[in-house]
C-alpha cells in the first residue's frame, strides 16, 4: 500500500458452528507498527487453508486499523488513532473517521487483543486495565478474565494503572479547568473504549518495532488467545509461572514544567530507578529527584511544556 491508493477500511469475520464469546484482534493502530498485522495476516493464512478452524465463537481481525498511517509507515495519520477514541458526529480528521468505522466494530465483540510495538529495544509486555471498581473513570467488572488472558499470550512483564494514573495527572493540571473532562477524554484509546462496552481488552507490546520476533510474538498470543477462549479445539496454554512474573503497577506521572527541563541520563522504560537517584533537572537546575524506588515507564524526552514528562511504577506483588 502507498500514499496514492485509495483509502478503505476492512475486517474479516471467521465464525464457528457452535457459541462462544466474540473476539477481536487488531493491528497497525499505529501505522509503523507491523508485527501484530504480520501475526494477524498468519493466522488468517491457516483459517483459509484450513490448518486451522473456529470451532466456537468468532474471531474478527483488523489487520490494518489504521491504513492511512500503515500506507505513509509512520505512527499517525493525521494524529494518534490510540487517543481520544469515540464516535464522533462531525469528525475532523481521518483518525476520527476510523474511530467511526472501529468503535461500532469493537462494541459487537467481547474480548479485545490489540497489537502494537515500540520503539526502543526490550522485551514484550501487556498493558491491562483496572482492578474491579464502580468508579467515574474507568468502571470495570472483568479483572479475572482480562488478567487470566494476560498470563497466557507469552510474556511475562505486566502493567497495570495507565488511565488512573494520566486521569491524575491531567487533574492536577487542570484543576476546575472547563476542558478537564475534554483531556480525560484523551487518554481513551482502543482498549479502554471497549471496556467502556462492557468487554475486557489487552494491548500486547510485541517487542521492539524491528525485530524479527516481533511478529512471532503477535503471532503466538492470538493462537494462545483463540485457544484460551475456546474458540479452536486445542489445548488451552498454561500460564506463565508466578516466580517468573513482573507485575509492575503505574502509580505517577511527572510533568515536565518548562521546555528547558532535561533528563540527566538517557532513560529508557524498566529501567530501576532508586530513591533519591537524580532523575533530571529543571531549567533553572533544580535536580528532579526518585520519591520512591521504582520502575521507569515512558520517558520523552521530547516532551513539552506542561505536559507528560515520565512515568512511574511499583512492583505489583498483588498481581
Amino acid at each position: 500500500m502507498n500514499p496514492s491508493t485509495p483509502l478503505h477500511f476492512r475486517s474479516t469475520t471467521y465464525t464457528g458452528l457452535a457459541p462462544g464469546p466474540r473476539l477481536i484482534v487488531t493491528g497497525a493502530v499505529h501505522g509503523n507498527e507491523t508485527a501484530g498485522t504480520q501475526g494477524i495476516v498468519r493466522v488468517m493464512a491457516e483459517l483459509d487453508s484450513g490448518t486451522l478452524t473456529i470451532a466456537a465463537g468468532s474471531v474478527t481481525f483488523v489487520p490494518v486499523t489504521n491504513p492511512l498511517a500503515y500506507a505513509r509507515g509512520e505512527r499517525a495519520g493525521q494524529r494518534n488513532l490510540n487517543r481520544n477514541l469515540f464516535p464522533k458526529a462531525q469528525p475532523e480528521d481521518f483518525e476520527d473517521r476510523v474511530a467511526n468505522w472501529l468503535c461500532p466494530l469493537l462494541a459487537a465483540h467481547d474480548v479485545l487483543l490489540d497489537l502494537h510495538s515500540f520503539h526502543a529495544p526490550g522485551e514484550p509486555f501487556v498493558m491491562m486495565g483496572p482492578r474491579d471498581n464502580d468508579g467515574p473513570l474507568e468502571p470495570f467488572h472483568h479483572e479475572q478474565a482480562e488478567r487470566s488472558l494476560a498470563r497466557v499470550l507469552g510474556v511475562r512483564r505486566f502493567v497495570d494503572g495507565w488511565l488512573r494514573t494520566y486521569g491524575a495527572g491531567v487533574e492536577r493540571r487542570l484543576r476546575g479547568d472547563s476542558q478537564l473532562e475534554t483531556v480525560l477524554r484523551y487518554g481513551v484509546g482502543t482498549t479502554e473504549y471497549m471496556r467502556t462496552t462492557g468487554g475486557y481488552a489487552l494491548t500486547l507490546e510485541c517487542g521492539q518495532h524491528a525485530d524479527p520476533q516481533a511478529p512471532e510474538v503477535a503471532y503466538r498470543a492470538i493462537r494462545n488467545t483463540l485457544a484460551h477462549l475456546g474458540l479452536v479445539d486445542e489445548a488451552a496454554p498454561r500460564p506463565v509461572p508466578a516466580d517468573a512474573v513482573e507485575a509492575l503497577s503505574m502509580v505517577e506521572v511527572f510533568d515536565k514544567l518548562h521546555d528547558g527541563d532535561a533528563f540527566t541520563r538517557p532513560w529508557s522504560s524498566f529501567d530501576r530507578v532508586a530513591t533519591g537517584a537524580e532523575i533530571g533537572r529543571r531549567a533553572d537546575g533544580t535536580p528532579v529527584l526518585a520519591p520512591f524506588d521504582a520502575v521507569m515507564l515512558f520517558p520523552d524526552s521530547a516532551a513539552r511544556a506542561n505536559a507528560e514528562w515520565y512515568y512511574l511504577a511499583r512492583v505489583n506483588p498483588a498481581f
